[in-house]
């Protein structure tokens, strides 16, 4: 069933697929994607959680940036985002942030330096699908004319998530090996030659994968003939990120927000906060150094009733910041939100009231993640 009818939506490479398989589609990022499946968003999180899902991510932006070698590529990146690229080794990935002038984050983004050393200059984007033309501007805007920018229109990009990935994908990609968390490698998937990535959006282990898109759906029809496998749309991937404290661009984090607010002081690697040259960079390290004004937190609620984006956060009456991201937390067994809070009302354990439908219910500040990564990490020798 379907209930994207505008003739305006794009569509992934797999969108036959999923009508095939009853998905319920609906619009999102100018695509039409699927929310759910016949066994519902509940039974979808939980079989990520417990065994393995795939996901249709090809909506979102893959793209190129290309120089002469990798030290003149990685520095025209390192003027646009706060992160260390120079010192990116092959075949390792980096989470990062697209900035303004003043700190605001124009997106979120991971970034790929290639393990294959004819590469050499090559830095592989994933952006987000509903952002990809306001980063693709802002890169050639800014970009040195030896750094040239080059979307992937002709890719696709399959998520493979759960504790069972690993040992399903090993079977259909014979060279994968034991890639640990946040690398990634060219290996050959039912013989397509991709690019196989161990990270994610769940909080669980798992892959994401970058293929041409006329072999996407051959490769995701015989990872879904897997017992372990199951398809999973974009409503258990929403809880699944927010069980895991991760960020949605455009709720979560936009142009408004610096890195510090947004509790992203990770992708601010520590050489560049000795040097700045980012933009941004004295707000940012000056909030680094005195605090912001306002953090994200997590949030529990009590009862069972749900907060969602917008919501007022109060502390005895007087408003101290808003809820961006709230949802029941499967795993959890709890509503569970997000938010911006004034820093003072920021520690773990403090009691709030979100307003929910008119009325204000009980709520406290949380650590995030709720529920622990279980990213792959190899053991130190």
């Amino acid at each position: 069933m379907a209930d994207d009818t505008s003739t305006d939506l794009k569509r992934t490479p797999l969108d036959a697929l999923h009508r095939a398989l009853g998905a319920r589609m609906v619009p999102f990022a100018g695509y039409a994607m699927p929310v759910q499946y016949a066994d519902g968003i509940i039974a979808e999180h939980n079989h990520v959680r417990t065994a393995a899902g795939l996901f249709d991510v090809s909506h979102m932006g893959q793209a190129r940036l290309v120089g002469p070698d990798h030290d003149t590529t990685a520095r025209a990146l390192e003027a646009l985002t706060p992160g260390d690229f120079v010192g990116l080794k092959p075949g390792r990935e980096r989470y990062t942030l697209l900035l303004t002038e003043d700190g605001g984050i124009i997106d979120d983004m991971m970034i790929t330096r290639p393990d294959d050393p004819a590469d050499n200059g090559v830095l592989l984007l994933v952006v987000n699908a509903a952002r990809k033309e306001v980063d693709y501007a802002d890169f050639r805007a800014r970009l040195p004319a030896d750094v040239l920018l080059e979307p992937r229109d002709d890719r696709a990009l399959l998520a493979l998530q759960g504790p069972r990935a690993a040992e399903v994908l090993a079977r259909h990609a014979p060279d994968l090996g034991e890639p640990p968390f946040m690398s990634a490698r060219a290996v050959t998937v039912r013989g397509v030659d991709s690019i196989v990535f161990r990270s994610g959006y769940t909080g669980e282990d798992g892959f994401e994968i970058a293929l041409p898109a006329d072999n996407a759906e051959t490769v995701a029809r015989a990872l879904l003939d897997e017992p372990e496998v199951a398809p999973i749309g974009l409503g258990a991937r929403d809880s699944l990120r927010l069980e895991a404290g991760l960020c949605l661009y455009g709720q979560d984090i936009d142009v408004t927000t610096s890195p510090v607010e947004a509790d992203l002081l990770f992708a601010v690697a520590k050489r560049r906060r000795g040097e700045g040259g980012f933009p941004g960079a004295d707000r940012i390290l000056r909030e680094i150094e005195d605090g912001p004004g306002r953090r994200r937190v997590g949030l529990r609620l009590e009862g069972r009733a749900p907060a969602r984006g917008g919501a007022p956060i109060l502390h005895d009456g007087r408003h101290i910041g808003s809820v961006t991201s709230g949802t029941f937390g499967p795993t959890v067994g709890a509503p569970i939100a997000m938010g911006y809070v004034d820093s003072d009302f920021s520690t773990e354990g403090t009691a709030v009231e979100i307003e929910v439908r008119g009325r204000p219910l009980r709520a406290t500040v949380s650590a995030i993640p709720f529920v622990p990564h279980r990213y792959f990490r190899k053991p130190k020798p």
